[in-house]
């Protein structure tokens, strides 16, 4: 029997901030025994993935393995980490772990999907484990942006991995656990042979501050603002939004729930416990009935969605409610890299609305959920691991945070998606390279990233598009002339002619004089159509348009 080995295989999140994947194995080469570590989304822009609905990550080379599979553990409840269960349980089938908050998010996803919520189990916080076939698998309660996040320790004859997820060091963070130095330093007390950390925030060098600093700052904000008050945030930020609606009650203002996503974690917040003391609030059909200067509401799409609330309001009224001069929006979040165009239309669009628009540029409004670089430098310094694998970045992140393990005397690994690492013995290793992509959700079907759907979508809406109909009777002799119906192309070109009449003369001319044996092979025709089509067009708009040919024969 061969040698058992330890490897990590990140399929999504190492080397982009999203969609996280990671895959822990332990056993003979290629007969290890698995466990997923979150199953995350990310989400599509119009540049690069214009009608998908979700990126999710590729995992058949999970599927392949789909009984070696023991166990998916799910770190927290942001999209990123557990927005893909549902999407993906069927082709994975192993059960998933979670914390209670994590888990109730988890099963609606599940239920979403049609899926039993039996799925998903509920787990205690450390020191109580999960035996996930050769793996002991603890959570580890640590703070972030997000109620119940967890690290992860990771135990088998190995040793031991100490998974962070996402975070950062908040002694005060309002909602949820308080990260505990004592308890993580405890983690390495027998040796830790790898850390796989978060990376997001390597690159800022200040103090994390603490989600505690925001809620005053809010509450005097709110002190002085006139009209109504719109806030948006991130919906899972429990702790921002309950510091934004407690402000809102203190400020005399009743409290209005906007979005799906808002009221699905403000209900899952209550059901496990972690919220007991948010304001009650109404519904918007009672917003009409207050004035306005005694309402708030809190408000999803801080990223600039085009189908969440804030985007609504900005394009005119949502639910029934609208925005006038003299009323305020607040962003208290921060923008995340890619976004930002988004953002950027409904602040111009609230502003042409007479609407003042405040975001937290002035850094009084928002904090990460994420560690900075003294943070990263106090983890590892608690775990004192044999190696330092960054995750959560962007390759830039993780190569700096390779060179900062490395100053310090680490071992640092640098693995994006599909590099296997082998952990074992003292000195990790490339082990192999895994093929991995993206998959996308387009509508109700999931293509794969090199399909081609995308790629002709782009193609279509950069250069757009021709269609050539052709009727040839039985002798193969054209009835009529082609005709053409464009789209996304101006009516006009170069000749001051509608650009149809020409690429219909065009055709036409050629096919005057194509050969017989041209005009009886579909192949060739089609071929010669799409050239000529393509040329036309060249020369009357400056662009080569995407051309669909379609031939019909009477017999």
């Amino acid at each position: 029997m061969s040698k058992s080995r330890l490897m990590y295989l990140p399929l999504g999140g190492a080397g982009e901030i999203g969609m996280n994947c990671y895959v822990y194995g332990y056993g003979p080469e290629d007969a290890e025994r698995l466990i997923v570590v979150d199953l995350g989304v990310t989400f599509p822009d119009m540049d690069s993935t214009p009608g998908v609905d979700l990126i999710l990550p590729d995992v058949a080379w999970l599927e392949a393995r789909k009984s070696q599979i023991d166990g998916i553990f799910i770190t927290h409840a942001h999209e990123d980490h557990v927005g893909a269960v549902g999407h993906l349980f069927e082709r994975l089938g192993a059960p998933i772990y979670a914390r209670a908050f994590t888990a109730n998010i988890a099963r609606r996803k599940m239920a979403e999907h049609g899926f039993s919520e039996k799925s998903v189990t509920t787990v205690a916080p450390w020191p109580e484990t999960v035996t996930a076939g050769p793996f002991k698998v603890g959570f580890v309660p640590i703070s972030h942006s997000i109620p119940e996040s967890s690290g992860l320790v990771i135990d088998s004859k190995g040793g031991r991995i100490v998974h962070t997820g996402d975070f950062k060091i908040d002694t005060n963070p309002g909602v949820g656990e308080a990260f505990d130095h004592d308890l993580w330093k405890s983690l390495a007390k027998d040796g830790v042979k790898a850390l796989v950390c978060d990376s997001t925030n390597v690159f800022s060098m200040a103090e994390g501050r603490s989600e505690s600093t925001v809620g005053p700052e809010i509450e005097k904000f709110l002190g002085t603002a006139k009209g109504m008050v719109a806030a948006t945030t991130f919906a899972s930020n429990i702790a921002r939004v309950r510091s934004i609606a407690q402000a809102a009650d203190r400020a005399g203002r009743s409290v209005c729930l906007l979005g799906r996503s808002m009221r699905r974690m403000i209900e899952a917040a209550t059901e496990t416990g972690l919220l007991d003391d948010f304001p009650s609030v109404i519904s918007p059909e009672d917003v009409a009935n207050i004035p306005r200067e005694n309402v708030l509401l809190l408000v999803t799409g801080s990223q600039g969605e085009r189908r969440a609330a804030s985007a609504q309001l900005a394009n005119g009224k949502y639910m029934g409610i609208t925005m006038k001069e003299g009323d305020t929006f607040l962003f208290s979040s921060k923008t995340i890299p890619g976004n930002e165009r988004g953002v950027i239309r409904i602040m111009n669009q609230f502003s042409e609305m007479g609407v003042d628009v405040v975001d937290d540029s002035g850094g009084l409004y928002h904090v990460s959920g994420h560690a900075n670089r003294p943070d990263l430098d106090t983890m590892r310094e608690l775990i004192n691991p044999q190696a330092l694998i960054p995750m959560h970045g962007e390759h830039r992140h993780l190569r700096e945070h390779v060179k900062i393990a490395e100053a310090a005397g680490v071992q640092g690994v640098l693995a994006v998606n599909g590099m296997m690492i082998d952990l074992s013995g003292n000195k990790p290793k490339v082990a192999e390279y895994i093929e991995t992509g993206r998959t996308y959700l387009d509508g109700t079907v999931k293509v794969g990233q090199f399909d081609g759907v995308i790629r002709d979508r782009i193609r279509m809406a950069l250069n757009g598009h021709v269609t050539v109909t052709l009727i040839l009777d039985e002798n193969d002799d054209p009835l009529g002339e082609p005709w053409c119906e464009v789209m996304g192309l101006p009516e006009q070109g170069r000749s001051n002619a509608p650009l149809v009449d020409v690429l219909e003369a065009d055709l036409d001319q050629f096919l005057g004089r194509a050969e017989d044996r041209t005009l009886a092979d579909d192949d060739k025709l089609e071929k010669e159509l799409r050239t000529i089509a393509r040329r036309t067009t060249m020369a009357e708009i400056g662009k080569k348009t995407e051309v669909t040919v379609v031939i019909s024969r009477l017999s």
